[in-house]
């Protein structure tokens, strides 16, 4: 549970429920202040040093200090009481466990809540999002990009909604993964109701987030502000399937204002569910991504800890791009079967078979009948 006790606690929520005093407020009052039981103690004057706070604020925060707080206590208390029950944790920005890659946006939520347990690996996190109900080849994308991704132990962050993100979570949970759900409702509220057997296996391998209080309903106001936690806690989006509008390119746009890395799989032209995809591409505001490959690279050092299998410089090889240079590290002498090559290089058969074309007509691979290839 969190550091903060349940006095502190009452006063952050005290706080939070003043109209203008939004989550940077309250980090600027604390980190002015040290504490918040200074900042109830602070006098009017005080709280007009702080960057951002105007008269009516200060005024505002000095009224605070008269408000019975004991119902507030008593609530908190029951809240904590049921999360302990379920197996759940309160974590608060000023707690040690607060995943730090959330910590750094502007907007970052005050108080989470955990089902499962957040691990060091999982800074190294790529969201997942796109269309609740996607095409044969959205799901196609979804699974072929998730499977690789977890494959190098990338941990895959999505909303446990329909469609694309429920794809993603089961891919990762099916390759032994990471995976982390950001909810719009409350730990004991699981929707979509049918994805209870996933809310509890993520829980259980992963972790469940909610920023809302045990028996929050799933709300339509709740999930554009869910969105911009699963932007916050990846390193970088990817949009599966999108029309022009929705939640996936709500978390993209949050992607954007938070510096983040976008990509997008370009659709058909003329499907409602590629115009959202398709109109990141146009914009620039995502990079135009045909296999997983392109993802890691384009990511490049920020989730290089992580990956199985690094690229490596092509020096030794001029003239040799990445993909191939990889093929190569996967290679030898005796001839391998396209299948054993594509599975070990984790790039797909059909690109290996690019790929290995271009180095045959470099002299640096052989071809034998059966599609067996071997080192020159």
């Amino acid at each position: 549970m969190s550091k903060l006790n349940i006095e502190q606690l009452a006063i952050l929520k005290l706080l939070s429920k003043i109209e203008g005093v939004g989550s940077a407020r309250i980090r600027q009052l604390y980190a002015h202040f040290k504490s918040f039981e200074n900042i109830l103690k602070a006098n009017y004057n005080s709280l007009l040093e702080v960057e951002t706070i105007s008269h009516i604020l200060a005024k505002k925060i000095n009224s605070a200090i008269h408000v019975q707080r004991l119902p507030l206590i008593q609530k908190i208390e029951t809240s904590l009481s049921e999360l302990r029950k379920i197996n759940a944790k309160c974590v608060t920005f000023w707690d040690d466990d607060y995943p730090e890659i959330l910590r750094n946006i502007y907007d970052a939520p005050l108080v989470i809540y955990i089902k499962g347990s957040l691990e060091p690996e999982d800074l190294y996190s790529i969201g997942i999002v796109g269309t609740r109900t996607p095409t044969n080849y959205g799901r196609m994308q979804a699974e072929r990009f998730s499977e690789v991704l977890s494959q190098q132990k990338i941990t895959i962050v999505s909303g446990m909604a329909r469609g694309i993100d429920s794809i993603a979570h089961r891919v990762a949970l099916k390759n032994s993964s990471r995976t982390i759900a950001v909810i719009g409702s409350g730990l004991n509220v699981i929707y979509p109701p049918e994805n209870k057997l996933l809310f509890e296996e993520i829980a259980e391998k992963g972790a469940i987030i909610s920023e809302y209080e045990l028996g929050t309903g799933p709300d339509a106001v709740n999930f554009p502000r869910r969105n911009r936690i699963i932007a916050g806690l990846s390193l970088g989006i990817l949009v599966i399937e999108s029309g022009l509008v929705g939640g996936a390119l709500q978390t993209a746009a949050y992607a954007f204002d938070q510096n983040k890395e976008i990509f997008a799989i370009p659709g058909n032209l003329g499907m409602a569910k590629s115009e959202g995809t398709n109109m990141l591409i146009r914009k620039d505001m995502a990079r135009l991504v045909i296999t997983p490959e392109d993802l890691i690279y384009d990511m490049g050092i920020k989730i290089k800890p992580v990956i199985k299998q690094r690229p490596t410089s092509t020096a030794m090889n001029p003239g040799v791009n990445l993909f191939e240079q990889k093929l190569i590290q996967h290679l030898d002498i005796k001839p391998k079967h396209i299948d054993e090559i594509s599975t070990s290089s984790c790039i797909s058969t059909a690109d290996c078979l690019v790929y290995l074309l271009s180095l045959e007509f470099k002299g640096l691979v052989k071809q034998y009948p059966g599609k067996m290839f071997s080192l020159s």
